[in-house]
């Protein structure tokens, strides 16, 4: 019989309205998301806060905290936030690894959340368009001091480590910083495909394959899904259930001026799960896994 498939849903990202416009921006908004597709079979909730008054990414425990409070209190899912990141708009200073992981620390003291964002690497983010165009992307920067801090608060905290994949280097970074940190468990590989950033692979199924065998060699006892920026994942959501692996649909993932809302891209997901002689995996039976 097959392992549960953990089904995560991102809700909405950094995009802001301007990019993304059928993203939940409000508190009221992202909660009801939320707790619409954990009753469609999502476990794992992720979000980025928003600030209501500028409709602008703020990562602020006081926005965060009542967030997840309100959605605990109607499903037992794992929710989980991010980090503010050097090149946003909204970033005007270098940040400090103390201060990215701010909110996080005060969350995990709080026993608000169990998993934390700890990308291991950093890439370029430029689309297809604007690499066409001659308009420069951003380097999407996690220094090696910020995902040592990162590993080193999941440590102390017990929280598991997800880890965003966006490059092969990415899986073989993470492995062995991880490594250096003693009892504890693997993180959850966020395998990063795209179609209209540039960065890693596109959403081939060789592509997952490499995955798999990097990640075999890296961390072979760890969880893994697939997941991306400005992409449409259904096609790989067949390949890595019949492979062991987990899904992660949502309008953050999805490509930009998406129209097809949480709810259904996880109703949609669910039904390929099923489809493939699978179920989705409680918030329960995700711990257990996680801890054996």
């Amino acid at each position: 019989m097959k392992n549960p498939v953990w089904l995560e849903v991102a809700l909405n990202g950094p995009w802001s309205r301007e990019r993304q416009p059928a993203i939940p921006v409000h508190a009221d908004e992202i909660v009801e998301d939320a707790i619409a597709c954990a009753a469609e079979g999502a476990s794992i909730i992720h979000f980025h806060p928003y600030d209501p008054d500028t409709g602008r990414q703020r990562d602020d425990y006081e926005i965060y905290a009542p967030i997840i409070e309100r959605i605990r209190a109607k499903a037992d899912v794992i929710c989980y936030g991010t980090l503010p990141f050097a090149g946003d708009v909204d970033a005007k200073d270098a940040l400090s690894p103390q201060t990215r992981y701010a909110a996080v620390e005060k969350l995990a003291s709080a026993g608000l959340i169990e998993w934390s964002v700890v990308d291991p690497g950093s890439t370029n983010i430029s689309t297809r368009k604007d690499v066409a165009s001659g308009k420069q992307g951003f380097v999407y920067s996690n220094p090696e001091s910020h995902i040592r801090h990162g590993l080193d608060l999941c440590h102390r905290h017990k929280l598991t480590p997800s880890y965003a994949i966006y490059e092969p280097g990415f899986m073989r970074l993470g492995a062995a910083l991880r490594r250096t940190v003693s009892d504890m468990s693997p993180p959850v590989y966020r395998l990063m495909f795209s179609d209209n950033f540039t960065f890693g692979f596109p959403p081939e199924e060789w592509a997952v394959e490499a995955y798999i065998r990097l990640l075999g060699i890296e961390e072979p006892d760890a969880q893994w899904m697939v997941a991306g920026l400005g992409v449409q994942i259904d096609p790989l959501i067949d390949f890595a259930v019949t492979h062991g692996g987990h899904i992660r649909v949502g309008l953050e993932d999805a490509p930009l001026g998406h129209t097809v809302s949480n709810v259904e891209q996880v109703r949609a997901a669910r039904a390929r799960i099923e489809r493939n002689g699978g179920t989705t995996a409680t918030a329960a039976q995700v711990r257990e896994r996680l801890s054996a």
